[in-house]
């Protein structure tokens, strides 16, 4: 049996979207499961032809290989690949040399690395690998992406529900890449809300994998159009795709952390438009 599994979702207008119930919103938009044991669980999308999606190398070692809609030999024949692991400590080998991957750690893969294999360190500790790809026109290096060399950015403030910590880890500056953009958004003790005020961004895409929800807990995420506004509920590591013309933000009912993986036309992080919260329908 292939320890492969993928699903296929397709861009959708947002005159459509406004008239989606809430199982359809469901269905188009919310990545679940993402992880499962000894698998690799993808969701290949229409929106800028990107991938997320997620492996617990847990007793075996998994190589990540090409999926028939990718029509390609391997998995980064003509793509790009974002790794961040949220588990136990991994073990990475990309054609033959190896990255160790501890906790909330990244690693970047080029275009043209062929054989890609996930492991984890300690089966009791499974690595749970989050992974973004997208497609990329030329390659660059492979690059392990520390904690201690992220960019860091600290955000928001406790009287407005939003104090947050943004790790980047594969972003101009920090890694170079073609398209794709990953990174760590931490909320506080007591803070719920993030990205808000909200934005888009109509030259890409994004993806949100909400992780660190204690037991119990959800996250409210928000999206649509800024005059045409719905919401998933969505539970601990849980995913939802964003389109380029729909706001991405939420509430959770506890403070969350969630990974953001972008693709599309640029690379300017600060590339955004903001919309007020008073002016949100």
């Amino acid at each position: 049996m292939s320890t492969i599994e993928y699903t296929e979702r397709f861009a959708s207008h947002p005159r459509d979207v406004k008239h989606y119930d809430t199982a359809l919103l469901r269905e188009e938009f919310l990545i679940e499961p993402v992880f499962e044991d000894d698998k690799v669980k993808l969701t290949n999308s229409g929106y800028d032809r990107f991938i997320a999606g997620g492996a617990v190398p847990k007793s075996v070692a998994i190589i990540l290989e090409s999926i028939e809609p990718m029509k390609a030999k391997y998995f980064c024949e003509r793509r790009e690949l974002g790794i961040i692991n949220i588990g136990g400590k991994a073990l990475i080998l990309v054609d033959g040399t190896s990255y160790e991957l501890e906790h909330k750690e990244a690693l970047y893969v080029t275009r043209g690395s062929n054989e890609i294999v996930l492991e984890s360190m300690d089966a009791a500790q499974p690595a749970m690998l989050y992974l973004n790809s997208a497609p990329a026109h030329k390659a660059f290096t492979n690059k392990l992406i520390k904690q201690s060399d992220v960019k860091v950015m600290d955000l928001g403030n406790e009287k407005d529900s939003n104090k947050r910590r943004i790790r980047q880890f594969i972003v101009a500056g920090t890694c170079e890449t073609c398209q794709l953009q990953m990174g760590i958004t931490e909320l506080q003790s007591g803070s719920v809300w993030n990205t808000m005020p909200p934005h888009t961004h109509g030259r890409r895409m994004e993806v949100y994998l909400y992780t660190d929800l204690p037991e119990g807990h959800a996250v409210c995420h928000f999206m649509g159009q800024p005059n045409e506004t719905r919401h998933i509920w969505m539970k601990n590591n849980q995913a939802v795709i964003s389109p380029n013309w729909s706001i991405h933000s939420a509430a959770g009912t506890s403070n969350y952390s969630f990974i953001w993986g972008m693709a599309g036309e640029n690379i300017d992080f600060s590339d955004m438009d903001v919309i007020k919260p008073i002016d949100l329908k």
